[in-house]
C-alpha cells in the first residue's frame, strides 16, 4: 500500500511539474508573440517613414525637372530668337555687300568684300572676337 501512496504523490508532483512547465512555455509563447508583433510594428513604422520621405523626394526631383524643363524651353526660344536674328543680319550682309559689287563694277573702284561666313555651318569656326560667356551655376538650380 506505501508503494501506492508512493506513485500518487510523485503522479501529482509530476503533474505538478507538467502544469508548471506548460504554464511557462505559455508565457514564454505570449512574450515571444508581443515580440513578434512589436518587431513587426516598427517594419511598419519605418517603412511608413521611407514612403514618406521617398515622396518628399520625389516631389523635389519633380519640381527640379519642371523647373529645369521651363529654363530650358527659354534658353531655347532665345536660341531661336538670336538664330532668327544672325539669319536676318546675314541677309542685310548679302544686301550690302550686294550694293558693294555693283558700285565696285560701276566705279571701277576696288572695294574690299568681306565674306559671309554661314552661321548655321560650323559655327564654332566662326572668326568672332572673343567676348567672355557670362554664366552662373545659378541658372540651373532651382
Amino acid at each position: 500500500m506505501s508503494t501506492i501512496q508512493r506513485q500518487s504523490s510523485s503522479g501529482s508532483d509530476g503533474s505538478g511539474t507538467i502544469d508548471e512547465r506548460k504554464r511557462k512555455r505559455m508565457e514564454s509563447n505570449r512574450e515571444s508573440a508581443r515580440r513578434s508583433r512589436m518587431r513587426k510594428q516598427k517594419q511598419l513604422e519605418d517603412l511608413t517613414d521611407e514612403i514618406t520621405r521617398l515622396q518628399i523626394a520625389n516631389n523635389q526631383i519633380l519640381q527640379s525637372i519642371n523647373a529645369k524643363e521651363q529654363a530650358f524651353v527659354q534658353i531655347d526660344n532665345a536660341n531661336n530668337v538670336l538664330r532668327a536674328q544672325a539669319m536676318e543680319l546675314t541677309d542685310r550682309l548679302r544686301s550690302l555687300n550686294s550694293v558693294l559689287q555693283i558700285v565696285e563694277d560701276v566705279s571701277g573702284l576696288a572695294v574690299d568684300i568681306p565674306e559671309i561666313p554661314d552661321p548655321l555651318m560650323k559655327p564654332w569656326q566662326l572668326s568672332y572676337p572673343n567676348h567672355p560667356i557670362t554664366a552662373s551655376a545659378e541658372m540651373f538650380l532651382d
